[in-house]
């Protein structure tokens, strides 16, 4: 199978992010999460390290969250019925999620409260 081209790859990875923020909800609200961080960031005047911390925590929960969407669609795909198999892995998929949102939860409280 030869590799798609450079400007192709790239296209994919776009339309996989623009699947994302038209059709995930919980996308869209860690989405916007990250936009309220950027406004916070420059009204509050972060020095770069603090603002690369924040900007890397909300990066990586948006990652979390498409991943655990992966993850959910393939199980649906493959297994389209209920199945507590699959309920557990979509469940612990899901918490992955959530774990990185609380992580940065409290990240944001220790360094914005720096600022407050």
């Amino acid at each position: 199978m030869r590799k798609p081209s450079l400007d192709k790859s790239f296209g994919y990875a776009f339309r996989g992010i623009g699947i994302m923020i038209l059709s995930e909800r919980n996308f869209q609200i860690h989405l916007f999460a990250l936009l309220i961080n950027f406004f916070l960031i420059i009204a509050l005047q972060l020095n770069s390290a603090d603002a690369a911390i924040i900007i890397i925590v909300s990066v990586i929960v948006l990652i979390t969250e498409m991943l655990n969407t992966c993850v959910e669609k393939i199980c649906d795909f493959i297994h389209p019925e209920f199945h507590l198999s699959i309920g557990k892995i979509k469940d612990i998929s899901a918490g992955a999620v959530l774990v990185a949102t609380l992580g940065a939860l409290v990240t944001a409280i220790l360094i914005y409260g720096k600022y407050l």
